[in-house]
């Protein structure tokens, strides 16, 4: 069921030619990217300027034989170059194979090998972990770097690629043309995304420009945004979320992109940008959250002055009148000041993490999606703001759950333009996952009211069935969890105990060590460490169980000195984390304990 309508009416795309083709004339002289330069300061590249450095680099590509359908890897961080390379590739009908720049050698290899990739675009930290390994590479393999403008034996430099491109194209060579008047399918393969996701599974998820174009153009039907809107980019750009929404989308909205330098920058960057919309993940925004928290209880009458405040946006909501951005003013200038909108995707958040940020003036939208659908599937948008559900699914969509139980949780199905192709070489598991009638089954478990909300619940593969056949769902218990102050990151996994006949619920648990010394400094006592850390935990996991049914009981805790193993979308691999076994007790009373 989907009850979600388009709110605004949009422009129509077929392909990202056309959709770079439309913005390049209907927002010409508007500033496209916003770019730090090597002096420090910004410089404005407009849609038209971008439109033509496209066509730059693309012909140089065609000249060189690269396109049309060929294999175009790109490995780095989020910049300028990266993204021009992505579009100029699509354009000349290529085909880009985006690769996370943290994978260790190896998994880059593979994937190379496997989509016989022989052309690969590279920062200089992605470049010195491969030229590491050259001799390894696939056979004929060229490289062309994104830095730099000095050369190094067999590479090609992405500058001089550039610079011939600009060349050739006021001498109009033959190679415009022929990369000018590429045929471009949109429904044939064009994203080769090999995910790595919580479950370990590596699978080549083939995407279309058909299906990206129609995420697009839906998910603005819902959320209106132009000129005049600053983004800045800092999720990993290889990854489907952050490529459409926080790339493609502004794009095709006439908005002006600015690339974060780094994580260790990013609170220096978004006063330096100013962005009014921000895309991320739920554990950033959570940290954005604490660290808003401690400054304020830190201060001489912070949350007073905090609950005063919320108070009076309340009250000021209430007859009509929006003040929240000048109450919270101090809280805001930290985002820049201009901060509109944050769009949340990969996983759950704190509800009261969302409460709090629209108080201060700050709208979150939650949405989920997947890879396989390129990515959205459902959002929050202008008309729907929830702090518990992922809204409805966008326009055009239709989403149905299967093999609902007694609560009405099944697994999600989705039908649409955005599915993907397919698997790459993987004709089994593509059956396996979209059926005879075109819908993909997620395999993750959710619940739709009648208004047509969609609410997640976990994995299908995460699900623990007790002895007694009743379903645990981790996600549940780890939000109860990760409500807790003095927990970091927790996950729930289960295990039968042959000898007992019963299922045993176990939560590994990383403390927020800092949260612990300040909560006991505060009191006047040394933080806990040995067996009165465990004894905390036992007294926390003992009120977590008076708020859950007996079955669903955590029944062991263990606790960890280290952060989880994650994905770049800051998910916890579970099955990286499964062996994980409980710290000896001689380990957690040594110097090498955290609290120490």
């Amino acid at each position: 069921m989907n009850t979600n309508k388009a709110l605004y009416e949009m422009r129509e795309i077929r392909d990202f030619r056309d959709m770079m083709n439309q913005s390049a004339r209907e927002f010409a002289n508007e500033p496209a990217f916003k770019l730090r330069q090597p002096n420090g300061e910004y410089s404005e590249v407009t849609y038209a300027q971008f439109r033509t450095e496209i066509d730059a680099l693309g012909v140089a590509m065609q000249e060189r034989g690269w396109l049309p359908r060929k294999n175009v890897a790109i490995m780095g961080g989020n910049s300028y170059e990266w993204l021009l390379t992505y579009l100029a590739a699509h354009i000349g009908s290529g085909i880009v194979v985006p690769i996370d720049k943290e994978l260790y050698f190896e998994d880059i290899n593979t994937i190379l090998k496997v989509s016989e990739t022989k052309l690969i675009f590279v920062d200089n930290k992605s470049y010195s972990k491969i030229s590491e390994h050259r001799a390894e590479l696939p056979e004929g393999i060229e490289i062309v770097l994104l830095e730099g403008k000095e050369a190094v034996p067999g590479t090609i430099l992405f500058h001089d690629l550039l610079a011939h491109g600009h060349e050739l194209l006021s001498h109009n060579a033959p190679c415009v043309a022929e990369y000018k008047s590429a045929e471009i399918d949109p429904n044939a393969l064009a994203v080769l995304s090999f995910t790595s996701g919580t479950s370990g599974l590596t699978k080549g998820v083939m995407l279309s420009q058909a299906n990206i174009c129609f995420v697009i153009v839906s998910n603005c039907s819902v959320a209106k945004g132009g000129p005049g809107d600053q983004y800045l980019s800092v999720c990993p750009i290889h990854h489907t979320m952050e490529c459409t929404e926080g790339i493609l989308i502004p794009l095709y909205m006439g908005a002006c992109i600015a690339f974060n330098d780094s994580l260790l920058h990013l609170m220096r960057n978004l006063q330096e940008v100013k962005p009014t919309i921000f895309v991320t993940v739920p554990l950033m925004l959570e940290k954005f959250h604490g660290r808003i928290m401690q400054a304020v209880s830190e201060k001489k009458g912070g949350r007073l002055k905090l609950t005063f405040g919320k108070i009076l946006a309340e009250a000021t909501n209430a007859v009509g009148v929006n003040m929240n951005d000048r109450i919270f003013e101090e809280i805001t200038k930290n985002f820049g000041g201009r901060l509109r909108l944050i769009i949340i995707g990969a996983a759950a958040v704190r509800p009261e993490v969302i409460k709090d940020f629209k108080t201060f003036g700050i709208t979150s939208y939650i949405g989920y999606g997947m890879t396989e659908c390129a990515p959205l599937i459902a959002c929050n948008h202008d008309q729907l703001f929830t702090i518990d559900s992922v809204g409805k699914p966008i326009p055009g969509l239709d989403v149905k759950i299967i093999n609902e139980d007694s609560n009405g949780i099944g697994e999600i199905c989705v039908k649409g333009p955005n599915v993907m192709l397919g698997y790459y070489k993987d004709d089994v598991l593509t059956k396996e996952t979209i059926d005879e009638f075109g819908y993909l089954h997620t395999g993750d478990l959710g619940s739709m009211d009648e208004e047509g909300i969609l609410r997640i619940h976990g994995r299908i593969k995460n699900v623990i069935v007790t002895k007694n056949g009743k379903n645990i769902y981790p996600e549940e218990i780890e939000y109860h969890l990760n409500n807790n102050p003095l927990i970091a990151e927790s996950m729930v996994v289960g295990f039968d105990n042959e000898e007992e006949n019963e299922t045993i619920v176990e939560a590994k648990i990383f403390p927020d060590f800092e949260a612990i010394k300040k909560k006991y400094t505060e009191k006047g006592k040394d933080a806990p460490t040995g067996g009165e850390l465990e004894r905390l935990f036992d007294e926390i996991i003992k009120d977590l169980n008076k708020r859950l049914p007996n079955y669903k009981n955590v029944k062991k805790v263990t606790l960890r000195d280290n952060e989880f193993i994650k994905t770049t979308t800051m998910k916890i691999k579970r099955y990286a984390n499964m062996d994980d076994k409980e710290t000896p007790k001689e380990e957690k009373d040594s110097e090498n304990n955290p609290l120490k």
